[in-house]
């Protein structure tokens, strides 16, 4: 293929593909739920206070193939949605393994062999973030809401830890964590009181100094992002999307994700 000093242009900045985790009832189907036009794709019960969603029927989209099939509804039809969200990976999961193991021939993820079931998932995983970059590409925001789990590393140059992770199995994450632009941990901040019990000290999570959107790695979890954002923003229950969207703007004017 030719090509000429004529087809080289400035860049265009696209939509992030966005991973929000956190505890349950931390506020992450409430926060997706203040993204512009949003429609939801249910792997799970627990929209919870959220109300008034746009989703596809929830018996429609408890499969790999009923996602995917809703995946591609977005993209071939019209419709004036602006943000779809996926809620969520770790119930998607199962659905994968499910759908691996119908085309495998197998009652089990692990009837595979060690390890070799949740390599064969991958090939679905990709399609799965093939589809969401599709939408993405066709002007959608992306949304993909996920549970938390305290994960042990063990690295080999220092002691062992304890950090925060997207519950997903350690391949799919791979895939997942390479393929996103913003991994967002929700949390909250907790206010540790220090009393005296004799000679002993003892700490006490006390109250709650505020839910807060993490945006850049640290050792006690895990996010990311390419926007140079900060550290944290609020997420809170009226404003959460307003105050991220805020910040990729200020940094990406060109991105509107409001």
């Amino acid at each position: 293929m030719a090509f000429s000093l004529d087809d080289i242009r400035l860049a265009q900045p696209k939509l992030p593909i966005t991973v929000i985790y956190g505890p349950p009832a931390i506020g992450k189907t409430t926060f997706a739920a203040q993204a512009p036009s949003p429609v939801f794709i249910q792997c799970e019960e627990g929209q919870g206070g959220a109300e008034n969603l746009m989703a596809f029927p929830s018996d429609q989209t408890r499969t790999y193939r009923g996602v995917l099939s809703a995946i591609e509804f977005l993209y071939t039809q019209e419709h004036t949605f602006r943000t779809v969200v996926i809620d969520t990976l770790s119930s998607l999961e199962p659905m994968v393994w499910e759908h691996t193991c119908q085309l495998g021939n197998k009652n089990s993820i692990e009837d595979f062999g060690y390890g070799k079931g949740y390599v064969e998932t991958l090939t679905y995983w990709r399609d799965f973030v093939d589809g969401c970059k599709a939408l993405r590409d066709k002007g959608m925001i992306v949304i993909l809401l996920a549970h938390s789990q305290v994960t042990r590393i063990d690295p080999p140059d220092n002691d062992p830890y304890d950090r925060y992770q997207i519950k997903l199995d350690k391949r799919a994450l791979a895939i997942i964590h390479e393929q996103s632009d913003i991994i967002g941990f929700a949390n909250t901040k907790p206010h540790i009181k220090k009393t005296k019990d004799g000679l002993k000290e003892v700490r006490q999570a006390i109250d709650i100094e505020g839910r807060m959107l993490n945006l850049n790695d640290k050792p006690s979890f895990m996010a990311k992002n390419r926007y140079d954002l900060p550290d944290q923003t609020q997420f809170t229950k009226d404003s959460g999307w307003a105050d991220f969207a805020a910040a990729i703007n200020q940094h990406s004017p060109s991105i509107k994700l409001a």
